[in-house]
């Protein structure tokens, strides 16, 4: 199909993250009491010299979300919820993965590291130093269905409901896959379940830290499996598009980015921030705020035009 080759692309350029595998270091103290997080990234290591390291689980991940996307679009399609062919899914599906790589990777450079990217616009193409943001691939993502809806003449707020279903399989995967490489973890804590995580330089893990909040298991579970289930349920509970009963269009989209803004919340109380503050805010925090309002503005929108009659013809 013409989007494996894109698919596979991305998961070359993936593989070149900033992570490496695990090496030798003293553990701490606590060791003897909290589970240390020592998984290795990669599925498959390559030998030295070699043009990339290995196939590594984050990688795998973003392949495995676009390949649960399109199998999802397959069974809209068969039940009669999504009105395009196979080769119109197959370009929607090219323009998701476009959208969702390019959005998150400027996305990470635009919302945390500015300063950096126009000091060097050139940083985006070192993607073997890592950096993802989600907030940019939701971004990436929707300008993406919005070139689709427009080229194929479809209803964007319809397509946009589609869409929001197709993301939580992909977060849930990504934030196993953040667990497994050790990264983005939690504040400092003496919880039963505290985990301590590796502290890696090269390729060498140079030491640990004190025992955190496995804050990826918590995203996994609320933005990725919660949310998974929660837009399923409403997209299957209703009659089809058209249909007496049925959601208005936008009304799920705008649905999920509300989810999703108000469990990244609650997770942020548990992840240490990756960057500076804003008004004393995590700029997860931050940035979701602008998703409850987007998500608001996008429920109002869909009862609105629902309760708009249609002309009367005389």
């Amino acid at each position: 199909m013409r989007w494996f080759l894109l698919l596979a692309i991305g998961t070359l350029a993936l593989t070149t993250s900033a992570f490496a595998a695990a090496g030798d270091a003293p553990l701490p103290p606590e060791t003897t009491k909290y589970w240390v997080d020592n998984l290795n990234p990669f599925v498959v290591k390559f030998p030295d010299g070699w043009v990339l390291p290995g196939i590594r689980w984050y990688g795998l991940a973003y392949v495995a979300g676009f390949l649960i996307a399109a199998g999802l679009m397959r069974r809209y399609a068969r039940k009669g919820r999504l009105p395009l062919d196979a080769d119109q899914r197959s370009t929607l599906l090219m323009a998701l993965i476009l959208g969702v790589l390019l959005g998150g990777r400027i996305g990470y450079y635009l919302l945390y590291r500015p300063t950096e990217l126009f000091g060097n616009p050139l940083v985006l193409l070192r993607v073997w130093e890592g950096g993802m943001a989600s907030h940019g691939g939701f971004i990436g993502g929707t300008l993406a269905a919005a070139w689709f809806a427009y080229n194929y003449k479809m209803n964007f707020w319809r397509l946009g409901d589609v869409v929001a279903t197709l993301a939580p399989p992909g977060v849930l995967l990504g934030r196993l896959a953040n667990f497994i490489n050790g990264e983005l973890w939690g504040k400092p804590a003496t919880v039963p379940w505290a985990m301590i995580f590796p502290l890696r330089d090269g390729d060498s893990i140079v030491g640990y830290t004190s025992p955190r909040h496995p804050s990826q298991l918590y995203e996994a579970a609320t933005e990725g499996l919660l949310l998974l289930i929660y837009t399923q349920w409403r997209f299957w509970s209703k009659p089809p598009p058209g249909q007496p009963g049925a959601l208005p269009p936008g009304q799920l989209a705008g649905e999920y980015l509300i989810g999703y803004a108000f469990v990244r919340i609650f997770c942020e109380m548990f992840r240490e921030p990756d960057a500076t503050l804003f008004f004393g805010l995590s700029r997860g925090t931050f940035y979701s705020l602008f998703m409850i309002l987007l998500g608001a503005g996008l429920i109002w929108h869909a009862h609105r035009k629902r309760a708009i009659p249609a002309p009367v013809r005389k």
